[in-house]
Parts: structure tokens; C-alpha cells; sequence
């Protein structure tokens, strides 16, 4: 299980790759952990936004865990945090439970979203994850709940003996610098292109949608940081935020599952609905980008 000081570094949200008839491609799946634990990640987030949680079964998210786990001999000692959230607490211990039997480390919880609960509804919510018995990591992203956290509610969560630390979806770098000051729980950015500035006001590494790309340089960056090489980590991220933006010009993960696929690191860009692929316009700019690395990199 996780502790707040494994919370450090690039956590890769991984993408759920599809078949063309729309079922789990395992397959596909396994090469990518292989492919991201020989870059050197910290950590795989599981069943995220990125992995189009909505879609996912109960018995497909077994088989996904057990499939990450199985990927390699490394991937069996890789953290490996699972997104358990839902609005209904009752729901969400239940998923913390089972994504515990099948070999979580952690659970990545949002805040309830929809039914908009009380700052204090949201406090019970997270202090009834206790019983699931499974580190929980909070995480805060208002633009799709709907809620927004007070920093007094955050807090009181994360002085909460079962709660590890904190993915912040804010887009507030000025909040991250007043939690990083007044709690001692580590703080993982969630906005990819905020990453450098986050690390600059005392987040602890980034949970990144645009690592499943360039995975290498992403923590570099981290790695450059750490190391007091500011002015070099802020250069080299500099040169990755035009295809971040890319990645998020149309809603995640179609993007990033479209440019995966176009490099050969899965077989499809297929989505479950709603979700559909990108516009005919946002393929010619992301081709634009794959034909540039392929140059660079002969």
C-alpha cells in the first residue's frame, strides 16, 4: 500500500485501449505498462478520467488491474493507484473495497459530483472511506463536479489518518502554494500544463494525462526540478506544452487516444460513447506534431 512519501513524481493516468468492436484490449494495455515502467514512472493511475472510468464494468476493471499487474515482473512492484469516486458513498466504499482485493495500492477519489453535497456531506464522505482500508488520495477538479472545496474542508480531510495526499484539478496554483504551506500531505498536480508552476509552489509530482506521450521528458522535468536545475526544467517543459495543449483542445481522452494510436502504441483510437473521436481539424495539428518527432527522431 501507498504512503504519503511514495506520492512523489510522474503517476501516469493510463488510457483503456479498445478494440474496433469497442471491448477491452488487453493486449494493448500490457505493452504500454511495459512500455512506461522502462521510463522510469512513479506510479499508474488505473481507471481514471483518462481511462474512461463511465465505460468501465465492474468485472472489466478487475480484469484491468490484473492485466497492469501482469504486464511484466516490474509492474508487479509499480504503484498502482485505482479511481474508486463516485456520488454515492455507499458506491464508493464498495469500489474501494473490490479495487483493494484485486490489488490496489491506493484509490483516487473525487469529490461527489452532480448531487453538489454540503462541505461538511463531503467531509463525512471521505471520513467514511475508513472502513474500505485502503490509502486514499482526494481529488479536487470543481470544473467537472461541480463542487468546489474550501481550503478549510480540504484541511480537515487531509488530517484524516486514512487520506495520503491531494490531486489538484483546480487550475489554482495559488491554493497549491496555500496547502503545500499549511499541510504536511503531499500534493500531486492534476492540470498537465500547470505541472512546472505547481512543482514551483511545493506540489510533490503531477498525476499527467499527456505522460501517456513524451513520458521520458516528463520526468525529466521532475527529475531537473528536484535537482535545483530550475531554469532547465522550465525549458524542456516549455517545449511539451504545445502538444499538452493539443491533448486537451477536445475532451480527454479522445485526443491522446487518437495521437497513441497514430504512433503505433495501440492499435485503436476507438471510445466508448458519449465519447467520440476528434475533429478532422485537431488530426491534421496532432499528425503535424507526429510527422515533426518522426523527423527529430531519425
Amino acid at each position: 500500500m501507498l504512503t504519503e512519501q511514495d506520492l512523489h513524481g510522474v503517476f501516469v493516468p493510463i488510457v483503456t485501449p479498445f478494440d474496433l468492436e469497442g471491448g477491452l484490449d488487453l493486449d494493448s494495455l500490457s505493452k504500454l505498462v511495459q512500455q512506461f515502467i522502462t521510463k522510469g514512472i512513479h506510479g499508474l493511475v488505473v481507471n481514471g478520467t483518462t481511462g474512461e472510468s463511465p465505460a468501465i464494468e465492474p468485472d472489466e476493471l478487475e480484469l484491468i488491474i490484473k492485466s497492469v499487474r501482469n504486464a511484466s515482473p516490474a509492474s508487479q512492484e509499480i504503484p498502482v493507484i485505482v479511481g474508486t469516486g463516485t456520488n454515492n458513498t455507499a458506491s464508493t466504499v464498495k469500489k474501494t473495497i473490490q479495487a483493494k482485493t484485486h490489488g490496489a495500492d491506493a484509490a483516487l477519489v473525487v469529490t461527489p459530483y452532480y448531487n453538489r453535497p454540503s462541505q461538511q456531506g463531503i467531509i463525512q464522505h471521505f471520513a467514511s472511506l475508513a472502513e474500505a482500508g485502503l490509502p486514499i488520495i482526494v481529488y479536487d477538479i470543481p470544473h467537472r463536479t461541480g463542487v468546489s472545496l474550501e481550503l478549510d474542508t480540504l484541511r480537515t480531510i487531509m488530517h484524516m489518518a486514512h487520506v495520503i495526499g491531494l490531486k489538484d484539478s483546480t487550475g489554482n496554483v495559488k491554493q497549491v502554494r496555500e496547502l503545500t504551506c499549511s499541510i504536511s500531505k503531499p500534493v500531486l498536480c492534476g492540470d498537465d500544463e500547470l505541472f512546472f508552476d505547481s512543482l514551483c509552489c511545493g506540489a510533490t509530482g503531477g498525476i499527467l494525462a499527456s505522460a501517456n506521450v513524451n513520458t521520458d521528458q516528463f520526468i525529466r522535468v521532475f527529475e531537473l526540478f528536484k535537482a535545483g536545475k530550475v531554469s532547465d526544467a522550465k525549458l524542456l517543459f516549455d517545449s511539451l506544452l504545445p502538444l499538452v495543449n493539443l491533448l486537451f483542445a477536445e475532451p480527454n481522452p479522445a485526443p491522446l487516444k487518437w495521437f497513441l494510436a497514430e504512433i503505433g502504441h495501440i492499435r485503436s483510437d476507438k471510445l466508448r460513447l458519449p465519447m467520440t473521436t476528434i475533429s478532422p481539424e485537431l488530426q491534421q495539428q496532432l499528425k503535424a506534431i507526429v510527422s515533426l518527432e518522426k523527423k527529430v527522431s531519425r
